[in-house]
């Protein structure tokens, strides 16, 4: 029993040491944050037009109204679950949530204890099942609402082009979109209207939709319509060119995922093989496998054995991954 605690303080250690080893190798690179003061500098004594529109851009952004709140969209792990099921668009409570994980977690607990005998090993899969089949679903709702939203808004953006130059306003543009267009981006603008109808400026409602969205391509028209505030010009091609922009970025999205569905397929197949083989293998002998439950030499190796394959999992998960 010695041994194998040693063992597993040597094992926490090397972990943790692999942590500390990336965070501090991981840091900003000199190189960059050179190059990026050479390019503030020349963009601030530069006489060219596209480096004044460059300024512009960034002075805007920097002038924007900044985020107080987490990626996750709040301080609060309440909160920021709060706000997760709201995104999902399902009308889904904070307390059904709980509810259901809790219902999840006891129900698993109870069957695996009564199957294997083993507690330890039954709490674990009822806190893994729990928490993380609900969070599954919300992030999958979440996702597939967000699809929809960007797959509209190019749709969206035609329609205030259209408004803009029949002489609307753009208040006027965004009640007509937040009418006209059906799911989430609907949705979307008519909560940006109704904050614009209870006395909020145009630019706070949007960056509050931008902030709880946390989309790109959102924040693109947000920093189209402050620019324009700050420059002038005309802002029904500006929302042209970005609609334009918004379709050929989801058209190169569509090229990625199909020129990577290979990779990720196998990547799939390669992470559930060994799940699979173990459930096939214990429903067909379970004594054979049994030992895996209460043998503390044999969780050890299967927690080992666990690490490196989300170890694995999460490098390929980064080698399939593209950011555009």
């Amino acid at each position: 029993m010695t041994s194998i605690l040693q063992l597993v303080v040597m094992a926490v250690g090397l972990m943790l040491a692999m942590v500390l080893g990336y965070a501090a190798l991981s840091g900003p690179s000199a190189s960059k944050e050179s190059g990026r003061r050479l390019q503030s500098v020349r963009f601030r004594h530069s006489d060219k037009a596209v480096d004044k529109v460059e300024a512009q851009y960034r002075k805007t952004v920097a002038a924007r109204k900044p985020s107080t709140m987490k990626l996750a969209g709040s301080g609060s792990r309440m909160e920021a679950l709060a706000l997760r099921l709201h995104r999902t668009g399902k009308g889904w409570t904070l307390t059904q949530y709980l509810y259901v994980s809790g219902g999840l977690a006891l129900g698993i607990t109870m069957l695996v204890y009564l199957k294997t005998g083993a507690p330890v090993m039954a709490l674990a899969a009822g806190l893994l099942v729990g928490a993380g089949l609900p969070h599954f679903i919300v992030g999958w709702a979440i996702n597939k609402r967000i699809d929809n939203f960007v797959s509209r808004l190019p749709d969206a953006l035609d329609l205030l082009v259209r408004g803009l130059r029949s002489g609307l306003p753009v208040t006027e543009t965004l009640g007509v979109v937040a009418g006209e267009l059906p799911g989430p981006v609907g949705e979307e603008f008519k909560l940006v209207t109704d904050r614009i109808k209870v006395g909020k400026t145009m630019e706070d409602a949007l960056q509050d939709t931008a902030d709880r969205l946390n989309l790109p391509e959102f924040n693109f028209f947000c920093i189209t319509l402050a620019i324009q505030r700050e420059t002038g010009g005309n802002l029904a091609e500006t929302l042209a060119n970005l609609s334009d922009v918004l379709r050929k970025r989801a058209q190169m999205k569509l090229k990625i995922k199909a020129m990577s569905s290979e990779s990720k397929a196998s990547a799939y197949i390669v992470g559930a093989l060994p799940f699979i083989v173990f459930a096939l293998i214990y429903m067909i002998n379970p004594g054979y496998l049994g030992k895996f439950f209460i043998d503390d030499r044999l969780i050890i190796a299967g927690v080992g054995g666990l690490t490196w394959l989300g170890i694995g999992a999460f490098i390929m998960a980064k080698m399939v991954s593209f950011e555009i």
